[in-house]
C-alpha cells in the first residue's frame, strides 16, 4: 500500500496548503479583519445608544445592533482562516466584499459624513477582491481552478 492509502482521509478544506503565507493572503486576512471589526464597533455604538439613548424605537435599536454584531462573524471567521491558509476561508471573504459594495454605493449617495466611510468601505472591499481573486492567493490556499482534479 501507499502512503496516500493509508493516510487518514482529511477534512475538506481544513488543512493548511503547504509553504509560507504569501503577503497578498495576510493582507487580505487583515482586510477582511479590519471589517469585522468595524462591523463589532458599530453593533456596540448602536446598542448603546438604543439603550441609553432616545431612539425612535429602542428594540429595532437593539436588534439592528444585534444583528452587525451577528453580520460580523462572517468576515472575522474568514479572516482568522485566511490567516492560517485554510482553503474554505476565501469563499466567505469574497462573499463579504460583494456584499460591502452595496453598502458603500449606499453610503456615498448619501448627504451626510458618511460619504467618508462609503469612500473607505468601496476601497477596502475593491482592495480585497483584487487579492483574494489574485491566482497566487488560490494557489496558496490549495484552489484548483474548474476541472484541475488531483
Amino acid at each position: 500500500m501507499s502512503s496516500e492509502q493509508t493516510s487518514a482521509p482529511e477534512t475538506a478544506g481544513d488543512t493548511a496548503a503547504p509553504g509560507p503565507r504569501p503577503r497578498r493572503l495576510t493582507w487580505a486576512a487583515a482586510l477582511a479583519a479590519v471589517e469585522g471589526a468595524g462591523l463589532v464597533i458599530a453593533a456596540v455604538w448602536i446598542l448603546v445608544l438604543g439603550l441609553t439613548g432616545t431612539p425612535d424605537d429602542r428594540q429595532q435599536a437593539v436588534t439592528g445592533g444585534i444583528t452587525l454584531a451577528v453580520l460580523a462573524l462572517l468576515p472575522l471567521l474568514a479572516a482568522r482562516g485566511l490567516f492560517l491558509m485554510r482553503r474554505w476561508s476565501r469563499g466567505p471573504a469574497v462573499i463579504t466584499q460583494i456584499l460591502a459594495l452595496p453598502v458603500a454605493y449606499n453610503l456615498l449617495k448619501a448627504d451626510s459624513m458618511a460619504i467618508p466611510a462609503g469612500i473607505v468601505l468601496a476601497a477596502v472591499a475593491v482592495a480585497s477582491l483584487v487579492l483574494l481573486v489574485n491566482p497566487a492567493t488560490a494557489q496558496a490556499l490549495g484552489i484548483k481552478g474548474p476541472g484541475r482534479a488531483g
